[in-house]
């Protein structure tokens, strides 16, 4: 079995009214407890959505820093994650595009190493 994540930006995911978000919720959790029915269920979550919320810790200076707010400034950053456990690409693909299609936005696929 190999493991694959499939995940999100947050600007992929559009405006949309919060009875939009429910009825997308309810899908998307729907898709997990099918993953998990299938034992290929290793993580979901969606992440904060402020980015200033986000904390980051460089080792690349003389000493380590943390600080406050993201790595880099960016326009885009992640919005959520799903880590399923699965035998080959194909399934993975199967679990993303019933990933993407309960959440309504895109989804990009990897292999975790």
């Amino acid at each position: 079995m190999t493991q694959y994540i499939t995940y999100f930006n947050q600007q992929w995911v559009g405006e949309h009214s919060r009875e939009w978000f429910h009825s997308r919720g309810l899908l998307a959790n729907a898709v997990v407890e099918d993953m998990k029915l299938a034992g290929v269920y290793v993580f979901a979550g969606g992440l904060e959505e402020d980015i200033g919320k986000a904390f980051s810790a460089d080792p690349t200076g003389e000493t380590l820093e943390v600080t406050d707010g993201p790595f880099s400034d960016t326009r885009q950053f992640l919005g959520g994650l799903t880590v399923v456990d699965v035998a080959d690409d194909e399934a993975a693909r199967t679990w993303a595009a019933k990933v993407a299609g309960a959440c309504g936005w895109p989804q990009e696929v990897r292999r975790i190493w």
